[in-house]
C-alpha cells in the first residue's frame, strides 16, 4: 500500500489518505510518513481512535526518543502517569472544567503564544503528534507557520546577517511574558537551552528559522537589540501567507516537524466547553545546525 498526501495549503501542510496508524508497523510506510513530513512539515490524519498507549507506541515507531521534560511535568503530576504524554486539556483529574485561576490552566494559556515544542531543552523537539480526543462544539483551532518558507522569503542580506547566531530558549521566559511565575525549584529544573537561529533540517536539507516565544535572547548581543530582532523575525514569519489554520474534528491526529514550524492554540470559550487533546513529542537526537 502506498500512502497518498493531499496538500491543504499553498506552501505546506497535507492531509493523508484514510489509514489506521495503530496498524502501521511497516518500516517502508513509516519512512514514507517521515518523507512527507520533510516535504509538508504538517500532516493531518483523520479518524485516529488511539488509546493513550497506542498513541505512545506509534510515536516511538515513528521516532523513538520521547520528550518528557515539559513545564507542566515540573509543576504538577500528570493525570495519565506518563510524562511523555502531554495533557493538553482544560479539565482536571476528575474531568471537571478547571477554574479560571487554576495554575495548570494558566500554564496552558501560554500555548496561545507562537512556539515550537521542546526548544527549551537540548536536544530539542523533532516531531509532535497531537490527538483530538474531545473537541468542543465551537472553533478551537491550532495555527501552524512554515518557518522554511519564512526564511526563504527573507532578503539575501538579512539571511546572511543571521548566519552563526545562537539563541537561548526558555519556557520561563515565554510564560513570564504573560505574567506567569515559577518557584526557584522550577527555575532550577528549567534552565533552557541554546540553539542556532537558522538551522538546516537534517532530513530534508532545507534551511529554517528556529525561534518563537521561548526564544529569550541572542547570545553575545545586547538584550534589547536581540529581542527586537527576534520580534521582527516572528512578525515576518507569521504573515498570513505562511499560516495554515487547522479546524479540529474528533480523532484528528496532527503531526508536525518542530524544526520547520511554529504553532499556537487559538482561544475559545474554555470555561464553558471541554477540550481534551493528547500530545507526544520526540527529541531531535540527530541535531544539525
Amino acid at each position: 500500500m502506498t500512502l497518498q498526501f493531499k496538500p491543504i495549503h499553498p506552501i505546506f501542510a497535507a492531509e493523508a489518505d484514510e489509514i489506521d496508524l495503530r496498524n502501521v508497523f511497516d518500516e517502508t510506510m513509516l519512512k514514507d510518513i517521515r518523507k512527507a513530513l520533510d516535504h509538508y512539515a504538517v500532516i493531518v490524519f483523520r479518524d485516529q481512535k488511539m488509546s493513550n498507549d497506542e498513541h505512545l507506541e506509534f510515536t516511538q515507531r515513528l521516532d523513538s526518543k520521547l520528550h518528557t521534560q515539559t513545564s507542566l511535568s515540573v509543576m504538577t503530576k500528570n493525570r495519565f502517569g506518563n510524562e511523555a504524554l502531554s495533557d493538553v486539556a482544560n479539565v482536571d483529574e476528575n474531568g471537571q472544567l478547571m477554574a479560571a485561576d487554576d495554575r495548570r490552566r494558566m500554564g496552558n494559556v501560554g500555548n496561545r503564544l507562537w512556539h515550537t515544542d521542546a526548544s527549551f531543552v537540548d536536544p530539542p523537539g523533532r516531531y509532535s503528534l497531537l490527538l483530538g480526543k474531545v473537541i468542543p462544539p465551537v472553533r478551537a483551532d491550532t495555527e501552524f507557520v512554515d518557518m522554511r518558507a519564512a526564511y526563504d522569503s527573507l532578503d539575501s542580506v538579512v539571511r546572511e546577517s543571521l548566519e552563526g547566531l545562537q539563541v537561548h530558549h526558555s519556557i520561563i521566559h515565554s510564560r513570564q511574558l504573560l505574567g506567569f511565575e515559577f518557584s526557584q525549584t522550577e527555575k532550577d529544573r528549567l534552565k533552557g537551552a541554546v540553539h542556532p537561529l537558522v538551522r538546516t533540517v537534517a532530513s530534508s536539507g532545507r534551511r529554517s528559522l528556529y525561534l518563537a516565544s521561548h526564544a529569550s535572547h541572542i547570545i553575545d548581543w545586547q538584550l534589547p537589540e536581540g529581542r527586537l530582532l527576534l520580534r521582527d523575525l516572528i512578525e515576518h514569519a507569521t504573515g498570513e501567507q505562511f499560516i495554515y489554520r487547522h479546524i479540529w474534528q474528533p480523532n484528528d491526529l496532527v503531526i508536525w516537524d518542530n524544526r520547520a514550524t511554529m504553532h499556537r492554540a487559538r482561544p475559545f470559550a474554555d470555561m464553558t466547553y471541554r477540550r481534551e487533546l493528547r500530545r507526544t513529542t520526540t527529541l531531535d537526537i540527530a541535531l544539525t545546525a
